[in-house]
């Protein structure tokens, strides 16, 4: 078995866990008392980052493991968790690619975190270029469907 702590939290104004509308969501990053400002210097140079973090609202009993209708609408084929981004996993960990605003001290300002107020945060990795995909990125209609409001900002375009 292993443990991991926090290395940040996430601030912002999102209280509650919400599907949709995460794309103007500004959050700040503020790293624990353990980690100094010289943890995340140069993370400002990128212009995106990845944040795991853990879904600390998720009880137990939300908890799936199985195959299931993505957002619960039947109109879409029964697919497992592994094969979903949905908050109820089994470890309750979320990554997200995400755009870096600014540095602030112990703070990064990114928009895009699909986290609440109050997210631990496990990780934050730089984006470069040569990490992402070579090729094509191929998914099923349902995942483009259900995406299609995910990203928008809090006014729906």
């Amino acid at each position: 078995m292993f443990s991991v702590q926090p290395i940040a939290f996430v601030h912002n104004e999102r209280k509650e866990i919400k599907d949709d509308e995460w794309g103007e969501v500004k959050s700040y990053i503020t790293l624990t008392e353990m980690y100094t400002e010289e943890s995340i210097q140069g993370i400002e140079d990128f212009s995106h980052i990845e944040v795991v973090f853990y879904f600390h609202k998720v009880t137990d009993e939300q908890i799936q493991y199985f195959a299931r209708y993505p957002r619960n609408n039947y109109d879409y084929p029964k697919v497992g968790i592994f094969a979903q981004r949905g908050k109820n996993r089994p470890n309750r960990i979320g990554a997200t690619i995400v755009k870096v605003i600014q540095r602030e001290g112990k703070s990064i300002i990114v928009e895009g975190l699909d986290a609440i107020d109050g997210t631990p945060v496990l990780d934050i990795k730089p984006i470069m270029k040569e990490f992402m995909p070579k090729e094509e990125i191929v998914q099923p209609k349902w995942a483009t469907d259900i995406m299609k409001q995910y990203w928008k900002g809090n006014g729906v375009k």
